[in-house]
């Protein structure tokens, strides 16, 4: 036999095989344990935090108009606050912070 039509024949049977598999991996249905898993839309957590993410979504559904409403910028300011807290004293300052924590330009 020619090498080449040895060649050939090893490529005929490689693509073959990937495509036979292809098509099993494709119609075999998922099993529980290997369907996708997605997030929860309550992730839980303490109520206070529950309630300020709730008002998020709401101000965030809002659009422009959420500019106006005064408990979207509360909401937004204890958001911020909360995500920019002061450091404790054990935790490194963040970069170009000064000693008393604030942050030079």
């Amino acid at each position: 036999m020619d090498l080449k039509i040895a060649a050939r024949m090893t490529a005929v049977i490689a693509i073959g095989a990937g495509l036979t598999a292809a098509l099993v991996a494709m119609t075999r249905p998922q099993r529980p344990e290997e369907a996708p898993v997605f997030r929860s839309l309550d992730p839980g957590g303490e109520p206070e935090i529950r309630q300020a993410r709730r008002e998020l979504k709401r101000c965030r559904d809002l659009g422009a108009g959420a500019l106006k409403d005064k408990a979207c910028l509360k909401a937004w300011m204890e958001s911020r606050l909360r995500f920019l807290k002061p450091t404790r004293s054990g935790e490194p300052a963040a970069p170009g912070a000064g000693a008393d924590g604030s942050v030079k330009p």
